[in-house]
């Protein structure tokens, strides 16, 4: 009887694990990836579409276009996990396994920011982004804020790249002596973990005059005055208002008993990514294993995940633990891109390093996309 394994979410975690599984076992193992979405769109590619570099249709990658054995994708919705039983309730039905991957990532909760869904822009869902587009093209003069509002949150670089590329973007239509930009942040420097990112990063800020607003976080906006009030309780006027959602918990996921609440991420063993559930994993977004919300740290517990499923059917010796390293790119503008290199869990405290910005890194962050591409769905890009 072929072994059951039902994963939720196909992301980069989700997408990596069932190419895994389906390269070591073929038809031999049955594999349920569940996803409501019907497309696959990286976190960068929603900045090349706010900033015209992309068309939406351009950055989609279909799931209907995966073609691997063993692999069944349905979109639906999950409705319920039952984690001791291993047992998923969906739109499509009730998906039975025996082993369960929870990859469900970080649902977004603008609503829990009063004023910004009235006043202000989300651009961490694709629609949000992909709706920007339009109302940075609208953009002349003002302040315009890239802010935070929850202290976790996908990507962290993400805020100061938004910064960066809008001032680019501003640049070459005439617009920037009339607007002004400004970064709000929950942490002392952009990138904790490398200093050297961080300094590379308030030198660019300062030779563009971006402003960096430290260890705060935008609470609230209020529409009528366009005013964005902070966590300290200071006020900053602004005329676009680019937000960074509060990040929570998918709701199915805290019903399942899997989290305590919505801002608790799930639990795991942070060497073999197990909940406290035997057979039931959380990889990526969803779990609070102390790495940032990134694709490629999705991607890397995915690997240990993976590795843990195959030994476990073939008998083979445990996977080395999970260490926590990963690479983030990093957009400058000006068309350049740096790396920083991470690695959060081999040692007493995170470890970064940092390249700079380069033409080469350019090519590797593309060649990053498109090999992904072609490993998960079997095609270029």
């Amino acid at each position: 009887m072929k072994a059951r394994v039902v994963v939720l979410g196909a992301g980069f975690g989700g997408l990596e694990l069932t190419t895994m599984l389906s390269e070591e076992f073929g038809e031999g193992i049955d594999v349920a990836l569940i996803d409501k979405g019907e497309a696959f769109v990286f976190g960068f590619s929603k900045l090349d579409v706010m900033f015209g570099r992309r068309t939406p249709e351009q950055v989609r990658h279909y799931y209907h276009d995966m073609m691997k054995p063993g692999v069944r994708f349905v979109r639906t919705t999950a409705r319920a996990i039952d984690p001791e039983a291993k047992r998923v309730v969906t739109d499509a039905g009730t998906f039975e396994a025996d082993v369960l991957v929870v990859a469900l990532g970080a649902d977004l909760e603008p609503e829990a920011t009063p004023g910004l869904l009235e006043g202000g822009h989300e651009f961490y869902s694709g629609e949000g982004a992909f709706a920007l587009r339009d109302a940075i093209a609208r953009f002349e003069r003002g302040p315009a804020i890239v802010g935070v509002t929850g202290k976790s949150f996908k990507c962290p670089p993400a805020p100061s790249e938004t910064a960066l590329l809008l001032h680019d973007y501003l640049t070459a239509r005439g617009r920037r002596q009339t607007t002004e930009i400004a970064v709000v942040m929950p942490f002392g420097v952009p990138i904790p973990p490398s200093p050297e990112s961080s300094q590379a990063i308030l030198a660019a800020f300062a030779d563009r005059g971006i402003r960096f607003v430290k260890d705060t976080l935008v609470k609230a906006l209020d529409p009528a005055r366009k005013i964005a009030v902070l966590s300290d309780g200071s006020e900053m006027p602004y005329e676009l208002f680019l937000g960074v959602p509060v990040h929570r918990v998918p709701q199915v996921v805290v019903e399942s008993g899997l989290a305590a609440d919505k801002y608790a991420w799930v639990p795991v063993n942070k060497q073999t990514l197990e909940t406290r559930f035997p057979g039931v994993y959380a990889v990526g977004d969803v779990n609070g294993v102390g790495t940032p919300k990134a694709g490629v740290f999705a991607e890397g517990s995915a690997k240990v995940v993976g590795k843990a499923i195959i030994a476990q059917l073939r008998g083979g010796p445990a996977p080395e633990a999970y260490n926590g390293r990963g690479s983030c790119y990093l957009e400058f503008g000006g068309e350049q891109v740096a790396r920083v290199d991470v690695q959060f869990l081999a040692g007493p405290k995170p470890v970064g390093s940092y390249q700079p910005p380069s033409q080469a890194l350019v090519a590797e962050k593309k060649e990053f996309g498109a090999s992904r591409v072609r490993r998960w769905f079997g095609n270029g890009w």
